[in-house]
């Protein structure tokens, strides 16, 4: 610094030319201009971020994703190690670690972090043939809808075992209908069963020196299959912390981003089968056994299955209003010849409802009013989404639920052609929901496409399949209303 101020004081007071100045202090003539007659102005350092994640597409991908899943609850977002498996198979070359360190960054400056404060627990000792158990709430994608899927989960502390079954509520019905099919999952009865003060088991929680009172019909379930119910202290999850983390673990590893499903039966399967898949891996501290093998060791412990089921169900008296409709789960269902009868008892099981006469007569029955309860998945805020970013539509965690045809009509590589229909799918979705667009797909379809082909060119699926032979493969109608292919 002081060869740079020497430097000014020549040139700007003794007036002397840059030849002269370069005699004299001996530097070259390009840095004697440099620094007489230009300004040092100090530079704010800009690092410019380099690496694929900033470069390339992944860091746009996963902002994506991030962005759509911070609309959702958390227990809906996918965690580090989803979006890796995902990004790995689009062929993201990176490692865990770029991604991870690209998301913590991404949260840093998107979010506004808030410190919770931890309180200190007691560990627990976890025997063999001990079981926790409680419901996780998730969602799945049903016939082009979103459906709320009540998850009850059991877990193993021994083993590090868990088993799941989807139920469409948390009353009593399910419940126990729940524990029914997971004891038949895992082969043999808890010995004990820690589960919180749900009020499908619990009328009162412990407290002021009084234990917890189980409603009657959870202590008759108890005894028929031999366990010991215990409840948890009132606001003390962590005593249950094994099966609070298999409830998280079962929700982001089995329904982030949320599964299609054909009915209640698949989605059993499904998770059956990626827990009998997931039980082949070595448990996290003793290695030397599979948690499979822990299973079967637990099972010497446990009870035996009884050789009789118990059958799940609510019967009450129910008496019809004027218009002849019963009140089942807070919604009014007509019955027929309801008129006829003072009292009628109505018989409730965990997917379906009776309705009989006094005399035995069955006047009406059919599915549970929450079993065909579901929400729309809100395309038109998504379509808008997509609209601005068309690049990203095929990585959006949505892409897989729109309908085959849909999802192949906006899979086109023209950028500006996808755009544009984009926009039409926008503009029909204000009128029709997504199933009777892929209805009528070739009806609401219009004619000007841009790029000058036919509408059917322009749909043509890459495997050369004709889309209009293969509608015509819809079952048919007679006059009887019986169904033909």
């Amino acid at each position: 610094m002081p060869e740079i101020n020497h430097i000014k004081k020549l040139r700007n007071i003794k007036s002397l030319s840059i030849n002269e100045i370069s005699k004299r202090t001996g530097f070259c003539w390009e840095t004697v201009k440099k620094y007489a007659d230009d300004d040092q102005l100090p530079l704010e350092t800009k690092v410019k971020k380099r690496g694929m994640m900033y470069e390339d597409k992944w860091g746009e991908i996963v902002s994506d994703w991030l962005m759509e899943d911070y609309a959702l609850k958390r227990k809906l977002r996918r965690n580090n190690t989803i979006i890796f498996n995902q990004l790995k198979a689009m062929g993201f070359p990176g490692s865990y670690r770029t991604v991870c360190n690209f998301i913590a960054e991404w949260k840093e400056i998107k979010l506004d972090e808030t410190n919770e404060v931890k309180e200190e627990v007691e560990r627990l000792n976890h025997p063999p043939a001990e079981a926790q158990i409680d419901f996780g709430l998730t969602e799945v994608v049903h016939e082009g809808t979103f459906k709320d899927i009540h998850c009850l989960v059991m877990s193993l502390p021994y083993s590090n075992g868990g088993f799941v079954v989807p139920m469409p509520a948390e009353n009593q019905e399910c419940f126990l209908e729940g524990l029914k099919t997971l004891f038949t999952q895992v082969g043999f009865v808890p010995r004990k069963l820690r589960l919180d003060n749900l009020s499908a088991a619990v009328v009162k929680a412990r407290g002021n020196g009084k234990e917890t009172e189980f409603t009657d019909e959870f202590l008759r379930f108890a005894a028929h299959y031999g366990f010991e119910p215990v409840a948890c202290n009132a606001y003390r999850g962590q005593e249950k912390g094994h099966v609070e983390n298999k409830v998280g673990y079962t929700r982001y590893n089995f329904f982030v981003p949320a599964p299609v499903i054909q009915d209640w039966e698949h989605l059993t399967e499904i998770l059956f089968e990626h827990f009998t898949e997931d039980h082949r891996r070595k448990h996290y501290r003793k290695e030397a056994y599979t948690i499979a093998e822990l299973i079967e060791q637990e099972r010497k412990y446990g009870l035996a299955l009884p050789e009789v089921a118990y059958p799940v169900f609510k019967e009450r008296l129910v008496t019809a209003n004027k218009y002849g409709e019963v009140r089942i789960d807070k919604a009014s269902i007509h019955i027929p010849k309801s008129y006829h009868y003072n009292q009628m008892r109505l018989i409730t099981y965990w997917d379906r409802y009776k309705v009989v006469s006094m005399q035995g007569e069955i006047l009406s029955e059919g599915f549970r009013p929450y079993m065909n309860k579901s929400r729309e998945i809100p395309w038109h805020s998504i379509l808008k989404n997509w609209l601005r970013k068309p690049r990203a539509i095929h990585y959006s965690r949505y892409f897989p639920y729109l309908p085959g045809r849909l999802a192949h009509y906006l899979s086109i590589e023209d950028m500006n052609l996808r755009k544009e229909r984009t926009e039409w799918l926008v503009q029909a979705i204000i009128k029709y929901d997504m199933a009777e667009i892929a209805e009528r797909f070739y009806e609401l379809l219009p004619t000007n496409i841009s790029d000058g082909s036919s509408t059917e060119e322009s749909i043509q699926h890459p495997y050369d399949v004709n889309w209009t032979m293969y509608d015509s493969l819809q079952p048919l109608k007679d006059e009887g209303g019986m169904r033909h292919v």
